[in-house]
């Protein structure tokens, strides 16, 4: 999408491509909401009863100066490390891709930046989520006029537009210079090895430590891109 979005330089007709924060995503998950979707979405009702219980049933106690306070159960959100939660929130996503869905087929998706912010509000409402907009930006074609880029950023709420942002740690658009998009990589590892040197360890404890970490740094990458053979450097 990225890509085309960079090489779309000719015509009328521009594009945008929005990446919304969302905030404390997982603490604002209505449990009615939650519900509705599964429902709606075809999970039998005894089974979206027994996530419901999972999900419902937690409760926490706080420690304030050393001692525990009571016991306390919270009203809605998803537990952050439960194996579940990051497929119940998917779920709840489901929900805002429904709301688009529903406002194509309605003919009222043509673009319209004031539309996008109605049914944002609404997903907002229903689904107790909130777009952090100052953590959300947008990306433009290149022959988006800037007078049409100030009216969706204006209309979205948004006042930041950029075409070299990162999602989950990786970059949303990789050109054909892919040696200068993954230096970062290259200096990611060259920090963690330089703060090393400031430990006493020994040539095992740093091999773990190369194997843990550095080596982990661009796995990760290498796992969603495939990354030039000559990002190593000569031999």
């Amino acid at each position: 999408m990225t890509h085309f979005m960079r090489k779309k330089r000719k015509g009328k007709l521009g594009y945008a491509a929005i990446k919304l924060d969302m905030s404390k995503a997982y603490d604002r998950v209505e449990w009615h909401f939650l519900r509705e979707m599964m429902l709606r979405l075809g999970f039998d009702e005894g089974w979206t009863n027994l996530i419901m219980q999972c999900v419902t049933s937690v409760s926490y106690r706080i420690k304030v100066n050393g001692e525990l306070t009571d016991v306390f159960h919270p009203g809605r959100g998803l537990r952050q490390g439960d194996p579940l939660s990051p497929y119940l929130f998917l779920l709840c996503a489901e929900g805002f891709s429904a709301l688009l869905k529903q406002a194509e087929n309605e003919g009222r998706m043509k673009g319209d930046a004031q539309c996008l912010q109605e049914i944002l509000s609404l997903y907002e409402e229903l689904s107790g989520q909130m777009i952090n907009k100052d953590k959300s930006v947008v990306m433009f074609s290149p022959n988006t006029s800037n007078s049409k880029r100030n009216e969706v950023m204006q209309a979205l709420q948004i006042n930041r537009q950029t075409m070299n942002e990162r999602y989950l740690g990786l970059p949303v658009y990789v050109g054909r210079d892919k040696m200068k998009v993954f230096a970062y990589l290259k200096d990611r590892i060259w920090k963690r090895i330089q703060g090393w040197k400031e430990k006493m360890l020994s040539r095992a404890g740093k091999e773990i430590l190369i194997k843990a970490v550095a080596q982990a740094i661009p796995i990760f990458a290498m796992a969603c891109f495939d990354i030039t053979k000559n990002f190593g450097g000569p031999d």
